[in-house]
């Protein structure tokens, strides 16, 4: 039997996709308005004076908040099954915010070591520099392991439910569990799964960000972010931990986040103070954009998984194949994961190495056609990367190890094409 929700049936994900977040009133646009404008305009002083002390809600200032952003915001909420959520300019703005929302200098964070090399490289050099700590650890990790790796000042756990670029699906259960053991939330990056594929509030995790950037988008069109939040963590029950939630904000009237907001704490203080502090808002126009692609989010994952098993399975088969990381195929080292959490299919990206190594990948991806060489990943195109050579070249061959990426790995991303073609072009590559 379906969920209700206030009494009606819950709706179903692709219905989300194309229905959710803005609802017109009678008379209204039927598609979403973009409200390209800084400011609103007021009759009284006190009426804004209000809207500042976060005693009424409304807008006043684009940088905290627009209607054609909240709606997208919504429509992403809704998708994952959140309390609450709020878009960002980047995903690597989202993973930023949603760290920095609840940790500060002296703070230590556990992190999966297989993160994308870009994040992996915020959380170690960047916010090292402003005294967060983080620890890096292997997916695979024995719980007991695991366990042993918090500290006192441990504020949360992070991970990827399909990781960039070596295709590793995330054990959410076993990271949740110990998470909650120690009284901090687990954070989720669902980029590359979407809610389409997996909802990751559904295994324990507390907070989920994206890159839009990827699947949301689908078309290369904008840079975007997205931090949803559960609604379910009880910041109260750890006041001590998390100070900046349960206790008096004095850059903001002395507010107390989790006693005025509720279930809206985190994403209150998200948008109150990191947006307005740092100013990491999205444009109104690609949010707009993004809510277009949004639409046929779920239409085109299951195209997008479909053309990845065809094309996994061809690449699995080749001679030349040394390795292939792919959840879809039956003998990958996380079917059984992905049979658990991605039961309707992971994504479209695809991690192999070819006989020859670093050279022959350089080699494979000059002599491509019709697939393209390029630094971006789950859009409608299919394109080809090699990270040693590309977004994780500044790292030694023991790094890339670390990070679950191997110096012969090809990260392709499987479009939307006919996956005939897609075939083709890599046989042609391959021969070449």
């Amino acid at each position: 039997m379906e969920r209700e929700e206030n009494g009606m049936k819950k709706k179903k994900i692709g219905t989300i996709c194309v229905q959710g977040g803005y609802v017109p009133e009678n008379g209204e646009p039927r598609q979403l308005p973009i409200y390209q404008s800084t400011t609103w305009k007021y009759d009284s002083s006190d009426e804004m004076g209000q809207l500042f002390d976060l005693k009424k809600s409304g807008y006043f200032y684009t940088r905290l908040s627009n209607p054609t952003n909240d709606a997208v915001a919504k429509k992403i909420c809704e998708l994952e099954g959140g309390a609450a959520a709020i878009l960002t300019s980047s995903g690597q703005a989202a993973n930023l915010f949603s760290i920095i929302n609840i940790c500060a200098a002296g703070d230590h964070v556990i992190s999966s070591a297989t993160i994308y090399g870009g994040t992996s490289n915020l959380f170690t050099v960047t916010l090292k520099r402003f005294g967060i700590d983080f620890t890096l650890v292997d997916p695979d990790i024995s719980p007991e392991e695991l366990d042993k790796t918090f500290r006192p000042n441990t504020k949360a756990v992070f991970g990827e439910t399909i990781s960039n670029p070596g295709v590793q699906v995330l054990d959410i259960e076993k990271f949740a569990k110990a998470a909650h053991a120690h009284g901090v939330p687990l954070i989720v990056d669902n980029t590359f799964a979407t809610p389409v594929n997996c909802r990751p509030f559904e295994w324990g995790c507390d907070i989920v960000t994206h890159s839009t950037t990827k699947y949301m988008d689908g078309h290369a069109m904008t840079v975007g972010g997205a931090v949803v939040d559960s609604g379910n963590f009880d910041w109260d029950q750890h006041a001590e931990k998390f100070p900046g939630l349960t206790s008096p904000d004095e850059s903001y009237h002395g507010v107390i986040y989790t006693k005025q907001f509720g279930k809206m704490a985190y994403i209150t203080k998200c948008t109150s103070q990191l947006m307005r502090d740092l100013g990491s808002i999205p444009s109104p126009m690609n949010c707009w954009l993004l809510n277009n692609g949004l639409e046929t989010l779920e239409l085109r994952m299951e195209r997008h998984c479909a053309n990845a098993q065809k094309v996994a399975e061809f690449l699995k088969a080749y001679p030349e194949t040394e390795w292939i990381h792919y959840p879809g195929l039956k003998d990958d080292r996380c079917h059984a994961l992905a049979e658990k959490y991605l039961p309707n299919g992971s994504c479209g990206v695809i991690a192999f190495g070819l006989k020859g190594g670093r050279d022959r990948a350089v080699r494979f991806m000059d002599h491509l056609k019709m697939i393209t060489i390029a630094t971006h990943v789950a859009d409608a195109k299919t394109c080809v990367l090699h990270p040693a050579s590309h977004t994780h070249r500044q790292l030694s061959e023991e790094q890339l190890k670390a990070a679950g990426v191997d110096p012969s790995l090809i990260r392709l991303s499987v479009g939307i094409e006919d996956a005939e073609d897609i075939i083709d072009d890599i046989k042609e590559a391959l021969k070449a």
